[in-house]
């Protein structure tokens, strides 16, 4: 838990010092109303900066060329991988993304799958380029939040969702 409140004060402050911190924040979210589970993956415009400088050749401009905002993108999304808990990948399609403030967001969704126990995530953006790179993941929509933190050798964590109480009438 000290973890989770240092890492929350340093994301806060992060704007002072953000070419010091690499971080990410996902948000796993089961959207009843649409059915979907819906990701929305946050990072700092500055880190996708340095990113595009060393993921594409050439002169790579993520806040004016749509192309490379694209391609960034496209980087994020074959980076993250969920699964059910018994390994039956979930096909996550790709919604959009956008540069908002500081921040610079990708979007995917998948189908709820029927009777979700919980699921198995990969979130490996940005660690091959640096290790200390941590991506913290917030699930949501179903029961109590569960936070995952991608960090050092971590490549597939889980989050078990926690039994609805039947009421009886």
């Amino acid at each position: 838990m000290r973890f989770v409140l240092i890492f929350l004060a340093l994301l806060i402050t992060a704007p002072t010092m953000a070419h010091q911190l690499k971080a990410s924040v996902t948000t796993v979210l089961f959207n009843k109303r649409t059915n979907n589970i819906e990701l929305m993956h946050r990072f700092y415009l500055h880190d996708t900066e340095h990113a595009v400088e060393h993921l594409f050749p050439g002169s790579a401009d993520i806040l004016s060329n749509k192309e490379d905002q694209q391609r960034f993108a496209n980087y994020i999304e074959s980076h993250v991988a969920l699964q059910t808990l018994d390994g039956q990948p979930l096909a996550l399609q790709e919604v959009g993304s956008q540069i908002d403030g500081k921040f610079f967001w990708v979007y995917q969704e998948a189908p709820i799958p029927k009777d979700i126990k919980g699921i198995r995530m990969s979130h490996g953006a940005l660690r091959d380029l640096w290790p200390a790179q941590v991506n913290m993941v917030n699930v949501e929509g179903k029961g109590k939040i569960k936070t995952l933190h991608f960090s050092q050798d971590d490549t597939w964590l889980e989050a078990r969702f926690e039994p609805v109480a039947k009421t009886s009438n």
